[in-house]
């Protein structure tokens, strides 16, 4: 036993030589060291690329909040709106949203709907810009904690007036007032004076969970301002997304609509506890019920109330292309490291003269593993650091080419590059063990009669 432990440190103290000989037998054949170098490279930077926008995909967008975000659906349209299936649209009609905020059964809820509002010039040699945002009621600053450079959101009473105030992005901010602070400032927008109250920090949550029914799930692009949701209904600002009148009552008249059954406003409500989501629950099924009697809906209670993870679950927000590309990746890794093993291994076999003598003279076949370990894992670090330039290549080339969603989002990061690092070293070692282990099997004695 005693023997053992020394020569195991003795194997470990020789690892310094070992790679020295693996160096020296590398250089011997370039072209066959760049062609295992260039396919780890190839599969680990594939990988660590689909890793990363499956990360961003997959990523919390609320971590602090996801478990108590939650969004109602309430069946305003019946079977007719459904189209088959069982589940009520995404969004709600005027009449709910607006009772559902009335009732306050949360302890944070808010409305909303996008909005597109055109910019008056802000010079006499300016011109127009039609910059895009949400009208939302003021909770939803607080539910969703929104950063803020200057100022805050605005307060109950400019909600209750439809008062003409708004907040801005910080991009926005930027770009009108060179990043200064300009609450009290005044835009105008379609033909309204509105006042700067706040400006934001910059703030951009991939995916946009909180309007997924008028709004995309990726964009690079940021809020550009949220005004007060009662000022948009005042100014009779059409719905910037989606609006769905399947039961076929839709009209042109915006005060027709406010009294459709028509979807078109998002809702979010903040419940912080089980209790709070069984009380909310019992709410919804309750209010539907009252709807019921009143012959507002001719069929029976149809709710639905989904926390944030469950909720870009059932939409479908990570793109199905995002994990197939994973599952390829994966296995284009696979196959980089079964030939890198193939190659390994005929460049060991190729040396048995050289193993069989070396064991003739004394060497175990512990000291013969380790020294092909260590050649396998020069060519692990060649091909972590070829994959991490090949790896930023590929993020970068995604953020180029595709300039919205999921591969826009990718970033290549300290953590990414560890992983990546990571990754690759483990391949290689994976992928020598087999090739180093065969090469310290060679019976030294056959093997010197054959020679």
């Amino acid at each position: 036993m005693q023997q053992s432990r020394g020569l195991t440190a003795e194997g470990w103290g020789m690892i310094p030589h070992y790679l020295r000989l693996g160096a020296i037998s590398l250089r011997r054949q370039p072209a066959l060291t760049a062609l295992m170098v260039c396919i780890m490279a190839f599969g680990i930077a594939a990988t660590s690329v689909t890793y990363a926008a499956w990360r961003v995909a997959t990523a919390d967008p609320m971590p602090s909040k996801a478990s108590h975000l939650f969004f109602p659906q309430i069946d305003a349209q019946g079977p007719a709106g459904r189209g088959g299936g069982l589940d009520p649209d995404r969004a709600l009609d005027y009449v709910d949203a607006t009772r559902l905020l009335r009732d306050h059964q949360a302890r944070y809820q808010a409305a909303m709907y996008g909005v597109a509002l055109l910019l008056g010039p802000m010079t006499a040699q300016g011109s127009p810009k039609l910059l895009s945002g949400h009208a939302v009621s003021p909770e939803f600053f607080p539910m969703l904690e929104l950063p803020f450079h200057f100022g805050s959101s605005w307060s109950a009473a400019d909600e209750a007036g439809a008062g003409h105030v708004v907040v801005i992005g910080s991009q926005l901010n930027q770009q009108l007032f060179g990043g200064r602070d300009s609450v009290g400032r005044v835009l105008t927008l379609d033909g309204h004076d509105f006042r700067v109250v706040g400006v934001m920090a910059p703030w951009n949550p991939q995916p946009q969970f909180y309007d997924l029914f008028n709004s995309q799930a990726w964009s690079n692009q940021g809020e550009q301002l949220f005004i007060p949701l009662n000022t948009a209904i005042a100014m009779q600002e059409g719905n910037n997304g989606t609006t769905n009148c399947s039961t076929g009552n839709g009209n042109s008249s915006f005060q027709a609509l406010l009294g459709s059954t028509c979807v078109w406003l998002s809702m979010m409500v903040e419940l912080d506890s089980p209790a709070a989501e069984r009380h909310y629950r019992a709410y919804l099924d309750n209010y539907a019920r009252t709807q019921q009697a009143t012959g507002r809906y001719a069929w029976a209670p149809n709710n639905r109330l989904r926390d944030l993870p469950h909720w870009l679950a059932y939409l479908g927000v990570v793109p199905p292309d995002t994990r197939i590309s994973s599952w390829i990746a994966l296995s284009l890794l696979l196959v980089c490291m079964v030939n890198t093993i193939g190659l390994l291994l005929a460049k060991f076999m190729r040396r048995r003269a050289e193993i069989a003598v070396r064991r003739a003279l004394g060497a175990t076949r512990r000291a013969i593993h380790l020294q092909f370990l260590c050649e396998a894992a020069l060519v692990g670090v060649a091909g972590v650091l070829l994959s991490l330039l090949l790896t930023a290549a590929g993020i970068w080339g995604m953020g180029e080419l595709l300039l919205n969603g999921v591969a826009s989002e990718v970033r290549f990061s300290l953590s990414l590059l560890i992983t990546s690092a990571l990754l690759g070293l483990l391949t290689t070692v994976l992928a020598g063990l087999y090739p180093a282990w065969t090469a310290s099997r060679i019976q030294p004695a056959l093997q010197l009669k054959i020679s």
